[in-house]
C-alpha cells in the first residue's frame, strides 16, 4: 500500500479512491480471516455489551497506517497520538462530531499526518498481518545513528547523563528507604 499525507492511495500498485481501497482490503482480508474481533465494550449508558465485528479492510488499513507512522513520527508524538486517538474514538462513539473538541482533535491528527507518506508492504496469512517492509522519504530511522556500533553522529556514552538523571529519583527513594529501615531497626 502507499500513503500520501496519511491518506491511502494505492493497493498492490493500483491507484484507487479510498472507498475502493477499503473494498479491496475487505476482499483480500476476508480470504485470510483478518479483522474478526469479539469484545465486551462499555456503552455510553454504563452497561457492558458484547459485540462481534468483522472489519478486514479497516484492520488492514489501520495496521498499515500505523506501520508507516512508526517510521516517520517521533516517540512523543506517537505516544500522545495514541491518547488523542482514544479520545477521538470516544467523541465519535458518543455522537459528538459537531463539537469544538472533535475539531481540535482533528486538527492535531491532521498535523501529525503531514509526513505520513510512503509505502508499506505486508503479507496476510491466517488472521495475521505480517510486516514485510516500510519506506518513506520522511523516515526518521537512520541505521548509522541507531546501530549498536559507535558511529559519527551518536556516541553511546552520551546516554550516561540521561541514565543518571532519570535514575536520580530512584536513587533518592532507595536512600530514604534504607534510612527509614535503619531508624525502624534501632
Amino acid at each position: 500500500m502507499t500513503f500520501e499525507k496519511g491518506v491511502p492511495k494505492s493497493v498492490n500498485g493500483k491507484a484507487m479512491k479510498v472507498s475502493d481501497i477499503i473494498r479491496e482490503l475487505n476482499r483480500l482480508g476476508a480470504k485470510h480471516g483478518i479483522g474478526i474481533i469479539d469484545i465486551v465494550e462499555n456503552r455510553v449508558v454504563g452497561m457492558k455489551s458484547r459485540g462481534v465485528y468483522e472489519t478486514p479492510g479497516g484492520t488492514i488499513l489501520y495496521e498499515a497506517h500505523q506501520q508507516l507512522e512508526e517510521l516517520v513520527l517521533d516517540r512523543d508524538t506517537t505516544t500522545f497520538k495514541m491518547d488523542v486517538g482514544n479520545k477521538f474514538a470516544q467523541v465519535v462513539y458518543e455522537g459528538k462530531w459537531e463539537t469544538p473538541l472533535r475539531e481540535a482533535l482533528q486538527a492535531f491528527v491532521e498535523k501529525t499526518q503531514e509526513y505520513v507518506t510512503g509505502e508499506v508492504k505486508f503479507r496476510l496469512y491466517k488472521g495475521n498481518i505480517i510486516k514485510a517492509g516500510t519506506t518513506s522519504p520522511y523516515s526518521l530511522y537512520n541505521e548509522s545513528i541507531a546501530s549498536f556500533k559507535t558511529g559519527d553522529m551518536y556516541d553511546h556514552h552520551d546516554a550516561d547523563g540521561f541514565i543518571n538523571l532519570f535514575g536520580l529519583s530512584l536513587k533518592v527513594r532507595a536512600m530514604k528507604k534504607l534510612e527509614n529501615e535503619k531508624k525502624n531497626n534501632k
